[in-house]
C-alpha cells in the first residue's frame, strides 16, 4: 500500500493549481507518468515551476547570461531524463498534448535555442544520460548525449594514454549538440570533425522508437552526424571512433602586437596554417588591447597551437615554413594529449586532470557569436584595413581556425557539414561582456554585426557560408508557418549549402508533422513545395522523353537517307 502511495504523493506535488493553462500542463504530467515504465518512474525527473529546485535546474546549464534574465521566457516544466523510457514518454506525450519540446545536452547553444522559446515549451534535459563506455581493442566508444567533452577525453585517457577524440577544446560542451553539429577541435586537420568519426548512433524518433544506425537507415544516420540532431529526434548516444595520439604532444602560445610585426606574421600565417603538416593546428586570435603609449589601442595576434609530436620537431618545422613567427624551444610545452586540453581551455596545467570532469565552465558571460569562411588569402592592405576597423570597434574579437589537411580530403557530402576543400580557415566572431542591461547588449551585438559586415569582401560568397555550431539567429528565424520552407532555406543554405536539400527530404520523411522544431531547425516540405517538386520532376521526365524521341527520330531519318542513297 505504501509503495503505491509514494508515487501518488510525488505526482500531486508536481501538479499546478487549477486553471486552463495549468490543467493542460497537469494532463501532460499525468501522461508522462502513465507512459513511463513502473520499474523506472519518471516522477523524480520532472520539475515544474512549483518545484523548489526548478530555478537551479533551469540555470544549471545556461551558458550565455543573455538568456538568464528575469524577462527570459521560461519553460513550464523540465524533464531531467534518467532513462531512455523517460525520453520516449516525453516525445509521445508532447505530441499528444501539442507542446513544444526543447532538447538540452550541455547548454552551450550560443543563441539559447536549446532552452528558450517564445511559445509554451518544456525542456528535455539530457545531462543525466552521460555514460561513456570505451573499448580500446576496437578503438571505439559509446557516449551518451549528456556527457561532456571533458568527460569523454578523461575516460578515454583512463584506458589509453595514446588515444583521443577529435572534438572541441571546451571541456564543458555537451556531446549531443556538439557531435550532431559536426563539432571540431584542434585535431580537425589530422582526423576531421567529430561528426566524421561517428560509426553508429541511438535516437528516439518521432514515434518514440529507439533506433540504431541499422534500424534508422543511412539517410537519418547521415543527417544526425552534422545536420543537428534536434531537427530529427532525440539523440541518445553516439558510437565514436577514437583516434591515436602520441604519448607526447607539444603546445605553445605566442603573442605579437602590430608594433611587433603582427601584420607580416599574420599575412604569412594564412599561407602556412592551412598547408602545413596535418599534425599541426595553429589557431590565430585577433583582439584589441592597450598600446604601449598611454591612451592608445593596438591589435594583438595570439598564435595557439597543438602539435602531435615533440617540441624539437615542431621548432624545426616552423623555422623552415614559418620563420616570421620566431618560435623558440622555450615557447613550447611538451605534455600528454589529455593535459593539452587544459592548456587550450586556459586551465592551470598543474591542476589534476580530474578538473575535466567538472561540468560548469570557469566563468559565465554575456556573449554573441557569428561565423564566416575564408577562401582566398587577404592582402597586407586588407589586413591594415581590418586592424583599423577593429580598433574603431574595440570590442570585437576574431578566432581563425585553419582548414586543409584531412578536411580537404573528405567529401563535402560525406556528412551534412559541407565546408571542406577550398576553405583556408573558419572565422568565429566574438563579443563578450559582464554588464547587465539592454543598452549594453545592443551595443555589443551592434559591434559584432559591424565587424562581420566589414569582413564581407574577404569571405565566402553566394552563399556566404556559416557554421551550424556557431548558432546565429541573425541569419534568419523559422516561424514554422506557411513560409517555413523558404524561411528555413535562408539560413539552411548558409549552414549546409547543397546538403540542405537532402536534409529537408530526410526531415520530411522522418518527421512530416515537424514536431522536432526550433528557430533554425530543418523545415519540412510544405504542400506547395511538394507539388512544385512533383511538377518539376514531371516536366523533366517529359523533356527527357521528348529529347529521347527526337534523338530516335533523328537517327531513323539518317538511316532512311542512307538507304535511299544506296
Amino acid at each position: 500500500m505504501l509503495s503505491f502511495l509514494i508515487p501518488t504523493v510525488v505526482l500531486l506535488s508536481l501538479l499546478c493549481p487549477a486553471s486552463a493553462t495549468n490543467s493542460a500542463e497537469n494532463t501532460f504530467v499525468h501522461c508522462l507518468v502513465n507512459h513511463s515504465e513502473p520499474s523506472h518512474p519518471i516522477t523524480e525527473a520532472i520539475f515544474t515551476r512549483n518545484s523548489p529546485s526548478f530555478p537551479s535546474v533551469l540555470q544549471a546549464y545556461i551558458r550565455n547570461l543573455r538568456f538568464n534574465t528575469s524577462t527570459t521566457p521560461k519553460p513550464f516544466l523540465i524533464i531531467t531524463a534518467f532513462q531512455v523510457s523517460h525520453v520516449q514518454a516525453a516525445v509521445v506525450c508532447a505530441q499528444k498534448h501539442n507542446f513544444l519540446m526543447k532538447i538540452r545536452s550541455g547548454g552551450h547553444d550560443y543563441e539559447g535555442v536549446s532552452y528558450v522559446a517564445e511559445v509554451p515549451f518544456f525542456i528535455l534535459d539530457m545531462f543525466n544520460l552521460r555514460s561513456i563506455k570505451v573499448d580500446i581493442d576496437t578503438e571505439t566508444a559509446w557516449v551518451q548525449a549528456g556527457a561532456t567533452l571533458g568527460e569523454v577525453y578523461y575516460r578515454i585517457a583512463e584506458k589509453s594514454k595514446t588515444h583521443g577524440f577529435p572534438a572541441g577544446v571546451c571541456p564543458t560542451v555537451g556531446v549531443g549538440g556538439h557531435v550532431s553539429g559536426a563539432g571540431y577541435g584542434n585535431m580537425m586537420r589530422k582526423y576531421g570533425t567529430s561528426g566524421d568519426n561517428v560509426i553508429d548512433a541511438q535516437i528516439v524518433d518521432v514515434q518514440g522508437r529507439l533506433l540504431d544506425r541499422k534500424s534508422m537507415g543511412e539517410d537519418l544516420f547521415w543527417a544526425i552526424t552534422g545536420g543537428g540532431g534536434a531537427s530529427f529526434g532525440v539523440v541518445i548516444s553516439y558510437k565514436i571512433k577514437i583516434v591515436q595520439v602520441p604519448e607526447t604532444v607539444t603546445v605553445f602560445q605566442v603573442q605579437r602586437t602590430l608594433e611587433q610585426n603582427a601584420t607580416d606574421i599574420v599575412y604569412n600565417w594564412q599561407h602556412v596554417a592551412p598547408t602545413t603538416s596535418n599534425d599541426l593546428f595553429i589557431r590565430l586570435i585577433l583582439e584589441v588591447v592597450n598600446g604601449t603609449q598611454s591612451g592608445t589601442k593596438t591589435v594583438r595576434a595570439t598564435f595557439i597551437a597543438l602539435f602531435l609530436g615533440d617540441s624539437k620537431s615542431l621548432v624545426s618545422l616552423l623555422s623552415e615554413s614559418f620563420p616570421q613567427l620566431g618560435l623558440k624551444q622555450s615557447d613550447c610545452i611538451e605534455t600528454s594529449w589529455l593535459r593539452s586540453v587544459l592548456f587550450w581551455d586556459n586551465i592551470d596545467m598543474a591542476k589534476p586532470v580530474e578538473v575535466l570532469l567538472e561540468r560548469k565552465p570557469q566563468s559565465l558571460r554575456y556573449l554573441k557569436r557569428k561565423s564566416d569562411y575564408v577562401k582566398e588569402p587577404i592582402s597586407k592592405e586588407g589586413w591594415e584595413g581590418i586592424w583599423k576597423k577593429m580598433i574603431e570597434l574595440e570590442n570585437g574579437v576574431m578566432y581563425f581556425n585553419p582548414y586543409g589537411g584531412r578536411m580537404d580530403e573528405i567529401s563535402s557530402t560525406a556528412i551534412p557539414l559541407p565546408h571542406r576543400a577550398g576553405n583556408l580557415w573558419k572565422i568565429q566572431y566574438q563579443t563578450n561582456w559582464n554588464q547587465e542591461g539592454e543598452e549594453v547588449i545592443f551595443h555589443n551585438i551592434k559591434v559584432i554585426r559591424e565587424l562581420h559586415k566589414y569582413m564581407t569582401p574577404f569571405v565566402s560568397k553566394n552563399p556566404r557560408q556559416a557554421y551550424l555550431n556557431y548558432k546565429d539567429l541573425d541569419l534568419g528565424i523559422n516561424h514554422h508557418g506557411f513560409s517555413s520552407y523558404y524561411e528555413g532555406s535562408v539560413y539552411g543554405v548558409m549552414y549546409y549549402k547543397d546538403n540542405f536539400h537532402r536534409l529537408v527530404q530526410i526531415k520530411t520523411k522522418v518527421d512530416p508533422g515537424n514536431f522536432f522544431r526550433s528557430e533554425q531547425s530543418i523545415p519540412v516540405l510544405g504542400h506547395v513545395e511538394r507539388v512544385r517538386k512533383v511538377i518539376e520532376k514531371s516536366l523533366i521526365s517529359v523533356l527527357l522523353c521528348l529529347g529521347a524521341n527526337w534523338i530516335w527520330k533523328l537517327s531513323q531519318s539518317r538511316v532512311m537517307r542512307k538507304k535511299k542513297i544506296q
